[in-house]
Parts: C-alpha cells; structure tokens; sequence
C-alpha cells in the first residue's frame, strides 16, 4: 500500500515505500525500552551486581539457551526469559512537554468542584494526608498522583496456552475523572514474560520501577512545562494499586458478617438462622499501613535473603517490594480491591443458584449435608429414600415455571444501543440458564435487570434481600457520592450480607461475597469506585493483544506496536487536523446539536401541538420569567375569587397568546427594551416541521415508539425534568414551582 501511494502522488515525494523505511522514520522519535535478562525461574533480574553473571546466582538456571548438544554457555546465545522495561521518567516528560496535557495535570486543583462530594480521588481523606504530611509534596500542583495495575493475560488467541504474559500499568489521577482512566494515558511500565508463575514473583520484576518511583519521591526529576513555560522538579507516588484478587495476594501479599453487626443487634442472637451459634465477636479495626509495616518490615525473601523467618500463623508470607517506597506506610489503603471482579462473581453465584446451573450453582448434596453438620435448618437436610437422595426445596428454589419466566423476562428486555451487549443474547431458553456472561454483562444485571427479572418469582424476603444488594451495588458505582451517606451503606450492607446467611447455604458465602463488606471503607478513604475499576485496564490489555504478530515472540511485539502509537501520539499533538490516539471519538460527533437520522418527513401540527410546545418553552427560559410572573398577577387582579387551579389552567390557555401581545406592543414602543430572543420567541415555531423516527442530540440516540419495535434497542423512553405548579393545602392562592421528573415514550419526533 505505501509503494502504491508512493506511485499516486507527484515525483520526488519523500513518502517512505515500505514498512522497514517507515519504521527508520518512527524510531528516533520513539522512546527507550530497557531489555533486562531474568531468572528462568524468577529468582534475580541480571542487572547491577548480576549484570555479567551466566547463571542465576540462588537457583544456578542458565541464563541463556542451550543448542542442542552444545552445552556452552555464552552471552551470543538468546536469553531464556526478557524483562522489558518502559521506563516512566521519558513518558512523564513528554507528558509535560504538551501545552495541553500539561494543563489538564492541573485539573485537580484548578478544574475541580470541590463541595464536599466524592467526586475525584482528589476528594477523597487519602489525599489529604499525603498533603498534609508531606507539605513540599503536597505544595506542588503537578506532582503526580498514580494508579498502578498489575494484570496477566494470555497474549495468544487459544485458551489452551499455559503461557501468561503481566503487564504492569500506571495511571494519573491528576487528570479528569473522564480522562484518566482513558487509553492515551494509561502508561505500559513493565512487560513479564510468563509462564503463570511469573505473578507470583511479580516484586523481582518490580524492581527497576520501584527505584525509578524512589528517585521521583527523593529527588525528583526536571521537567519542563510546556504550559507554564517553565522548568520545575517533577515529584511523584503510587496512590494505590488496583487489581484482581489474585493479583491483590501477588502485591499486596496477603491472603461471618454478624461481628461487623451492633452488639445489640437482634442477629447476634439467632443462632438457628445462621451457624447454630449466638455471635459474640466483634469485628476488629483495619491495621494501618504502620502497623503493617512493624510486621513486615525485617522479612524479605525477594532476593534470595532471608532476614527473619516468618512464623507459621503469620498471614504475610513475605515482604512486599512496595514497602521500599518512604511513603507506603502513610497511605490508608494501599491495595484496592477490584470491584469488577467482585461484582461478577457475586453475580454469577446468585444467578447460578436461582436456576440452578451446573457447575455454578451454590447448592448441592455437600452444602446441604454442612448443614446436617452443623445442626441447622433441619427442614433443608437430605432425605434419603433408597439409595436416593432427595433435597427439600429452599426458598430461593426456582419451579420450572418461575425459571421460564425469569429467562423470558431477560430474554425480552430491550436496552439502549450501546448501553449493553443485547441480554437476548445471553439466554438459553432451552436449557433455561444464562450463557457466556462477560464482566460489563453481570455488571448490567446487578445494577439494573436483576431486580426486574426477580419480581413475582421468590418469596418477598428473598426478593428484597437480592434487590437491596443490587442497589447497593447501584449507590456505591455513582460518580458522586455524599461521604454523609457512607455510613448508612455500610450499616445497610452488612444487614443485607446477614440477610443473605439467613435464607442462602453456607457455601453460597466465599471470599468474594465477604469482600462486598470492604467496599465503603475504601470509597471513605480513597474517593469514588469508578476511576478504580478494573474495566479500562482489560480494554487496554485487549488492544495489547491485538499487537501480537509474531506468535513466537508476543512480547516483544506488543512492546513494538506499544511504541509505534506512543510515537503516532506524540505526532498528532503537533497536527491541528488529526484526531488523538486511544481518546475514541464518540458516533454522534458533529451531530450533538441535533441531527435527525432516519424516517426524515415534512409536517404540519396542528394549532393546539403547536401552543403546547411553545408554551412549554416559554416556561423555561430565564428571560420570559418576569412576563410569566406578570401574566398570573394580572390573572388573579381580574378574577379575585377564582383558586390557584383555575388560575393555573387559565394561564397555561392563554398565555402563547398574551405574550406575543405584550411583547410586541413593547416592542413598538420602545425596540431596545425587547431582545432578539424574546422577539423570535414571541412569533412562535416554524412551519411547517421536520419530522424524524431517529434523532441523535446532546450525546444520545432516540427512537420513536414504533422506530424500537423494529429494531432490538429500545431508545424511545425517556424523562424530562420539568417545572410543576404546587398548591398549598387549606390554601387555593398560595402555589410554588417544584422541578420534578416526567417519564414517557416518544411517539413522534
């Protein structure tokens, strides 16, 4: 294609002709790449004082590969295992060197609606207590705040690979909450090549950013502003890490809901509904991160040194590398749990045990025989009949017919376009079970389809008690969250989990629905859920993958494609007409004015259409309210003993009317009293009117009714917030105007 474009334009152009010349092109503009030999075994990276040595000096591994026969070892042979290493300093200073990233660096400080509200990890407590504690730090507004995430994926397309490829991501926090967890600034620092053991020995891997992060805590770096136009010392921390829970145990390294209950709390003492015993335990306080550190501080066994043995009880099996950082005992929470992860596997539980689904259903001959164990819920033990067994039916129980109606209810549901992947989709009739739930599909089921499918087939207790955890799912993912009402969540969440135990088996609770309880305290601590979620993260290691060429080598292609963008990127800053990398244009770019989009026709409505619509715009517009507020006077002055109805619905009928009277007649008198608004708003719409079955505006798609029932989306319902006459009771004059919230179907457009 470039030979052929080379040919189409004029002679002597300098366009390059094939991929290798276009590469000479992007590779002075590219950044480093630090290739660092590991440990076939992830013992020792060969750097520093293992930079020259052949073998690994804890295991005695080869470090490179063996031909053959020839067992001779020498530095031209291929390293068994790379490390590559992106490091963070360069991509930080071209951050800055753009007038426009370095701006929005700011945003925190500068851009930020500070009310009290949970809206930016800037909010948040943590935040706070770096600045307060480290006043130089915190006095510099373009200190970096970072997020890191570390994620294993296999780079190949089949799933029976055994070979997992971890990448380590950071993000900044400094940028908007709409920006910062884009793909453009989501930085690859590091890429471990597998086998899947890798994880498990992810702080060998962490150590040349881990140092680099030191540098930027203890000195810094000079950066240059290109906003400002200034030099400065860049400083920089790790505000939390975010990953699932494996890979929470890989970094952070560690591994009944009644004790988080009031002690006089009723649950405390229903033993039958729950264990067999009354709770007397009281839930202990979080560790801070400087007990923790007092703990760990002398084990360390990442280099094959072993200061202090940890003890058999100990739950810290050794020390994490993150604890090198000066900083790292300070924070409150250090390691966030992924709410992504969680929400699936509570999704998937639930829905696996209402319909019963094999293999994902937490009922079962064992969980009921713990039952029997236990002494609890008689009613629910397995009767034996013969050599068969048969298990009494629970409450949450589903009869066939409640399973077709379930199924049927999501089977049928229709979402917005690009609110969901289609829920039809995901349903077998036939075996009456959900297939292939992906995370954003279960994250839509918790949040808002669940508790519709789930009314008139459970029993009412089990059917709140599942609705309440969906909205609670609902509250704590809202993108601003009263810190006043965190309280009151956690309290709720906790009644909820017991709930839960009372009407749900034993089995039903594993460590992923006990993580539910440790949601809010770090929403208290680090600020909302949604910019410490793992789905940005997946989507970015989905492009990373699409980078594989060669399957032989997956990391070194990814690291390849990884770079050439990072150069296309830098480019575009520089190019007024190109559209910037990893920030996707949305689809209804150019049309967010209003643009019709399908079933185009000219109408003409009648006079009483016509007076609705305009009269519901005149209600509101700021300028048109001293003449609604003049008209009703007049109304009351002429008719005394008429009440506040009456008064209302006269003015609504005449007031289209009136206005255009009484503007007009000021016009006459005096023109510059009138404004062009309040003249084009007082001749009224324009005839005759377009018509649309599709609209786009303001970011959404809209349908007409009869536009959705030919189509599986469903963007004909909507809801308008609108201005409502109240009258006061006992008083037919007295009214006030309350904005409430209006719902209905287009019908017409």
């Amino acid at each position: 294609m470039l030979k052929l474009l080379a040919e189409m334009l004029p002679a002597k152009n300098e366009l390059p002709t094939s991929t290798y010349e276009a590469k000479k092109i992007l590779c002075p503009m590219g950044m480093n790449v630090k290739k660092i030999h590991a440990c076939p075994n992830d013992c020792v990276l060969f750097r520093k004082e293992h930079e020259h040595l052949h073998t690994c000096p804890k295991c005695g591994a080869s470090r490179y590969k063996r031909d053959g026969n020839n067992s001779s070892i020498n530095d031209k042979r291929p390293p068994v295992k790379v490390l590559r290493y992106l490091p963070i300093v360069e991509r930080l200073r071209r951050l800055f060197a753009n007038s426009n990233d370095a701006k929005l660096v700011r945003w925190h400080v500068e851009g930020r609606k500070s009310d009290g509200m949970l809206r930016h990890p800037a909010d948040s407590p943590q935040w706070r207590t770096i600045d307060g504690k480290f006043l130089e730090f915190g006095g510099e507004v373009r200190n970096l705040r970072l997020g890191l995430c570390a994620d294993g994926m296999n780079p190949y397309r089949t799933l029976s690979s055994t070979h997992s490829t971890w990448q380590v991501l950071l993000t900044i926090y400094n940028l908007p909450p709409w920006l910062c967890m884009k793909r453009k600034y989501i930085m690859l620092t590091l890429l471990i090549p597998g086998p899947k053991e890798a994880g498990n020995n992810i702080d060998v891997y962490l150590q040349p950013l881990i140092e680099d992060l030191k540098l930027l805590w203890d000195h810094g770096d000079k950066m240059y502003d290109a906003y400002s136009q200034i030099y400065f010392n860049l400083r920089a921390i790790i505000f939390c890490t975010i990953s699932d829970f494996p890979g929470y145990g890989n970094l952070s390294v560690y591994m009944g809901h009644r004790t988080f209950l009031p002690l006089t709390h009723p649950y405390r003492k229903r033993k039958n509904d729950f264990d067999g015993t009354i709770e007397t335990r009281v839930a202990r306080f979080p560790l801070t991160g400087k007990e923790v550190f007092e703990r760990v501080k002398d084990i360390d066994v990442v280099l094959g040194k072993l200061y202090k043995k940890p003890t058999p009880n100990s739950i810290w099996k050794k020390r994490s590398i993150f604890w090198d950082l000066p900083y790292w005992e300070h924070l409150q929470v250090r390691h966030c749990l992924d709410f992504m992860h969680i929400e699936k596997n509570v999704c998937e539980s639930i829905i696996g045990t209402l319909l019963n689904i094999p293999g994902k259903t937490k009922d079962g001959m064992k969980a009921r025989l713990d039952l029997q164990e236990l002494g609890v819920r008689a009613e629910l033990v397995p009767q034996q009949s013969g050599k068969r067994a048969y298990l009494p039916p629970a409450c949450y129980t589903l009869s066939r017919k409640e399973k077709i109606s379930f199924c049927e209810c999501l089977s049928s549901v229709k979402v917005p376009s690009g609110y969901s992947s289609n829920p039809k989709n995901l349903v077998s009739m036939k075996d009456l079970k959900l297939l292939g739930l992906k995370s954003y599909d279960c994250h839509m089921l918790m949040q808002h389809l669940l508790p519709v499918a789930i009314r008139g087939i459970l029993p009412r207790h089990v059917r709140v008690v599942i609705t309440k955890l969906c909205f609670f799912f609902n509250a704590i993912c809202s993108k601003v969250i009263d810190p006043l009402t965190l309280d009151k969540f956690q309290a709720d969440i906790i009644v909820t989990l017991c709930e839960f135990e009372m009407y749900f088996l034993h089995s039903f609770f594993d460590i992923m629905v006990h993580l539910v309880t440790h949601l809010v305290r770090e929403i208290k601590i680090c600020g909302p859920l949604y910019v410490r979620q793992m789905y940005p993260f997946e989507r970015f290691l989905c492009i990373l993958k699409a980078y594989v060429r060669n399957r032989r080598h997956p990391e070194a292609s990814i690291v390849e494609g990884y770079s050439v963008e990072e150069t296309i990127e830098f480019c575009t800053d520089y190019l007024a007409s190109t559209d910037p990398v990893g920030i996707p244009r949305s689809r209804h770019e150019g049309r967010l004015d209003g643009q019709g989009t399908v079933g185009h026709k000219m109408i003409t409505p009648g006079a009483e259409m016509l007076d609705r619509a305009h009269l519901f715009v005149l209600q509101h517009m700021t300028e048109v309210n001293p003449y609604l507020q003049e008209h009703i006077l007049e109304i009351r002055r002429k008719n005394p003993s008429k009440g506040g109805k009456w008064v209302t619905n006269e003015h609504n009928r005449s007031f289209v009317k009136w206005f255009k009277d009484r503007v007009m007649s000021q016009y006459s008198k005096s023109p510059s009293t009138v404004s062009n608004t309040l003249k084009w708003l007082a001749y009224g719409p324009n005839m005759p009117l377009s018509s649309f079955q599709g609209y786009d505006v303001n970011g959404y798609s809209f349908y007409t009714q009869h536009q959705d029932n030919k189509s599986t989306v469903q963007n004909s319902g909507i809801s308008i917030e609108a201005f409502s006459t109240e009258f006061e009771r006992g008083n037919s004059i007295a009214s006030r105007d309350v904005k409430k919230s209006y719902y209905g179907v287009i019908e017409e457009i």
